[in-house]
């Protein structure tokens, strides 16, 4: 092993933009070549009784797990098994109605073939993914996947590149397939991923994190502009809703209604709310997402929300420090 030389940037960038071309180059000649063992391995994945199986050793065990991961997170309950500890016992995890997905580029990886056997004589079903269709894997196989590639993005030709992306992209095109045939939708996307961002803006409504009740600021139409501002400096929310009969909205009292107020002058003790305030605002429904919310207030350039039901009856109101306390935004 060398050791640090200096790097020069013109050569850097050639190295880096070449690894990147092959890479394409090896994806784009994947698309090129699916074929009706793709529709077949979806079909089986689809009949599945149990779970999808995923196994891989070295860097095919990298990317068999991530393969794993999206599988799950997108409808198709799977999970990754190592194939050295499925010989010592995890292979229990294993039953006759799943499906196993092995993964290795020569097809020739001897801890994989030692447990092929042991999966066809439970009746599962195999579906390889290798890079040379005339392997034992992919004989074994009932249906072979060909993740070929021309050439490894490695300058020695031997370390995995161009052909663990192929993989990877192939287990991809696999998921999303799937998740396509089974109707999978943005909600069912979220309640796999309830912890993250995702799954807040996708489960979390706007009922979730509206202020209600008491906490609602809101004057009749009749007040008085004192009673306005006393209202809005209660709350703490930098306005007020005015509503008419039955409590139905007819307006919203804002900060920058008090500013514009006092540019234009007069005596706005005697003024009433119902003349200061904007008509007609922005509103959502409790049964909205919070983060449908955070758009309207995005776009319009507003920072406050009313609620009302479908009658525009107030039963809410919040405003972006509350989305952004609910981690929404």
């Amino acid at each position: 092993m060398t050791g640090l030389g200096n790097l020069d940037s013109a050569q850097a960038l050639e190295a880096g933009r070449r690894v990147l071309e092959i890479e394409a180059r090896a994806v784009r000649e994947l698309a090129d070549r699916l074929d009706a063992n793709f529709v077949r391995a979806a079909q089986i994945v689809l009949g599945c009784k149990g779970r999808v199986v995923v196994s891989g050793i070295g860097k095919s065990g990298h990317i068999a797990r991530k393969i794993a991961s999206t599988l799950a997170s997108t409808g198709t309950p799977a999970f990754f098994v190592h194939p050295a500890e499925a010989s010592h016992g995890d292979l229990g995890m294993v039953t006759g109605d799943d499906v196993m997905i092995a993964l290795s580029n020569s097809g020739e990886s001897g801890e994989l073939l030692v447990i092929v056997p042991l999966i066809k004589r439970l009746g599962g079903k195999l579906i390889a993914m290798t890079g040379n269709p005339k392997s034992t894997l992919a004989r074994e196989a009932d249906v072979h996947l060909d993740a070929k590639v021309a050439e490894e993005a490695c300058s020695l030709g031997l370390a995995p590149t161009a052909s663990t992306t192929a993989a990877l992209a192939l287990g991809d095109a696999l998921a999303v397939t799937l998740l396509e045939a089974r109707g999978f939708g943005k909600e069912d996307f979220a309640r796999s991923h309830p912890g993250g961002i995702l799954g807040r803006r996708l489960l979390t409504h706007v009922h979730d994190v509206m202020r209600t009740g008491p906490a609602i600021p809101s004057v009749a139409q009749e007040a008085s502009f004192s009673e306005a501002i006393v209202e809005v400096s209660r709350q703490g929310m930098g306005m007020t809703a005015v509503t008419g009969h039955a409590k139905r909205v007819v307006g919203i009292f804002t900060d920058g209604d008090l500013r514009r107020a006092l540019e234009k002058g007069g005596d706005l003790r005697a003024m009433g709310v119902g003349k200061l305030m904007t008509p007609n605002p922005r509103v959502v429904r409790p049964d909205q997402l919070a983060a449908e919310a955070a758009d309207i207030m995005e776009q319009h350039k507003i920072s406050q929300l009313l609620v009302v039901d479908a009658d525009q009856r107030l039963v809410g109101a919040l405003n972006m420090h509350d989305l952004m306390r609910a981690k929404v935004i």
